[in-house]
């Protein structure tokens, strides 16, 4: 007798692994971190202005210091993924206070494009008053369309 019994009827045994099952938790997997990648972006919603310039180099250890100003003139002070919504006159005391502890920090603005010039000077103003030498402002790059 052929096919997949030896005599005495025992099961020859099967050494191909069955990839249907995995196939469908890889698909369960992948909407799953679909659905919820959207929803890990953190941030302040900003109108960036939008103009054409080099990238700067990021460097790999350090999360810049990001002060955002949304349309509202409300300032947001984030450090890796948090933003936490602050005054501005607290702004300096936090921002030089975690410069203490890692002074390579780069600290960068995002103001809307729609806030007052001079809010953001201001602010570029306070900071480098409070011992921050160099500040960067963050751009969208402009949209073709």
């Amino acid at each position: 007798m052929q096919g997949p019994f030896k005599r005495g009827g025992q099961r020859k045994p099967m050494a191909e692994i069955n990839v249907v099952p995995f196939i469908d938790v890889m698909l369960v997997l992948l909407v799953i971190f679909m659905i919820t990648a959207p929803m890990l972006n953190q941030g302040v919603d900003v109108e960036l202005p939008q103009v054409s310039s080099e990238p700067i180099d990021s460097q790999k250890d350090n999360d810049p210091i990001i002060i955002s100003i949304d349309r509202e003139g409300q300032y947001f002070l984030s450090l890796g993924d948090e933003a936490t919504e602050v005054s501005p006159d607290d702004i300096t005391r936090r921002v030089t206070a975690i410069l203490e502890q890692r002074p390579d920090t780069p600290v960068m603005v995002r103001g809307d494009q729609n806030v007052a010039y001079g809010e953001v000077v201001v602010l570029m103003s306070n900071l480098q008053r409070s011992g921050v030498a160099n500040v960067g402002l963050i751009s969208e790059p402009p949209q073709n369309e």
